[in-house]
């Protein structure tokens, strides 16, 4: 894995430095629709690392996300002063909208993992890795992306948890004891 970590390295001189070809891409990028396949990975060690293969079966898109605070539809008919406020903060991230924007077109395909490829003043740039699990053969579960199984969505099970959002549980012998 030697040459994947000097690909790596030069991928994030890219991105921190603005080099005239990230720049050239991030032009091209703005123009194109919004989700859109791409030929091969922008950022090749990432891509599999996360899972890419050069095969039948895996494909990549390339998806915009707008940045930005997301305004909220404006309410109709009537006054209603409790949904006059404009802003929403979304219980997703922008890796996870990406996500499911993708699978929404290839609905056909399973989102298998997805990385960040650059921003500038007014989208974000991911590439989502898709799979078709009738070619692979692998078993993957149905609409991952909107369920938080992938990892931009990540269903905080198990240990993660403890003592962040779920209450601590005592054992019904200590909650015996203490009546």
């Amino acid at each position: 894995m030697g040459a994947y970590k000097y690909m790596r390295e030069t991928y994030q001189k890219e991105l921190k430095e603005g080099s005239p070809l990230m720049k050239a891409r991030l032009i091209q990028w703005r123009t194109e629709p919004t989700v859109r396949r791409a030929e091969r990975p922008t950022n090749l060690a990432r891509a599999r690392t996360l899972g890419y293969k050069a095969k039948d079966g895996y494909i990549i898109v390339r998806v915009t996300i707008d940045k930005g605070r997301r305004r909220r539809p404006t309410p109709m008919k009537g006054r209603k002063p409790a949904h006059q406020y404009l802003f929403v903060q979304p219980g997703l991230s922008t890796r996870a909208q990406a996500e499911q924007k993708a699978n929404r077109k290839y609905m056909n395909m399973e989102v298998l993992n997805s990385y960040f490829i650059g921003e500038d003043g007014m989208h974000k740039f991911f590439e989502i890795i898709l799979v078709d699990p009738k070619r692979t053969g692998l078993d993957l579960l149905k609409k991952r992306a909107f369920r938080g199984l992938t990892s931009a969505g990540v269903k905080v099970r198990g240990w993660r948890s403890w003592g962040k959002s779920k209450p601590r549980r005592r054992s019904k012998k200590k909650e015996r004891k203490e009546k």
